[in-house]
């Protein structure tokens, strides 16, 4: 009994060491995490707007070139960022809006690029998402990122919507190829797509 108690007692003092300690890492990191957050979501800003940035360069660099380059421009129902290229850029003028839904397993959030038009993709980034590797997952790869590029947030009469569907016939200025084998992911997508390209369109009329 005496040494039950003992046992306990010492699992019990472990434990709380353990717990103690570990929230102190925790705490001690945040702020480094939250650094490199906000850095992770910046550089999807600066490659989705196509702005001029070193693959390697220090969070602090980063943040430099962000704030040179991209202006915020939110309003009550968009999160948008707006690059103006400088005189001597071979840039051109960019507005990212910021979009974000439930996915099939986690959240998903990224940031379209348009043309000032605010009808023309540019671009589109997905720099948070828990979706299936090899398939939903696919949302991130380069191929089905660059297959939006061009495309039309508006169909041929006007009416804001993108739609992602099969079949490999996707000849309409608003349409994208799905991933095989991700349909959920995909639907997903086109309604948290549409969802801020309706704000987009109103916003914009």
């Amino acid at each position: 009994m005496k040494g039950s108690a003992y046992t306990l007692g010492y699992a019990a003092v472990l434990g709380a060491a353990c717990a103690l300690l570990l929230t102190g890492v925790a705490s001690f990191t945040a702020p480094y995490r939250s650094a490199n957050a906000d850095a992770d979501r910046k550089r999807n800003i600066l490659t989705v707007l196509e702005v001029p940035c070193p693959e390697k360069v220090s969070s602090g660099e980063l943040v430099s070139i962000f704030e040179t380059n991209v202006r915020e421009e939110t309003s009550d129902e968009l999160e948008m960022y707006r690059y103006v290229p400088g005189r001597d850029s071979e840039g051109k003028e960019t507005v990212a809006v910021h979009f974000e839904g439930p996915g099939l397993w986690g959240p998903i959030r990224g940031f379209l690029a348009l043309d000032t038009d605010m009808r023309t993709i540019r671009g589109i980034t997905f720099y948070e998402q828990e979706e299936t590797p090899g398939l939903g997952g696919e949302i991130a790869a380069d191929w089905f990122r660059k297959a939006f590029e061009g495309k039309k947030i508006v169909d041929a009469s006007g009416q804001p919507g993108i739609i992602i569907k099969g079949g490999g016939e996707t000849n309409a200025m608003n349409e994208v190829d799905t991933i095989t084998g991700a349909t959920m992911t995909c639907d997903k997508v086109e309604e948290l797509l549409n969802t801020v390209i309706e704000k987009i369109v109103r916003e914009n009329q």
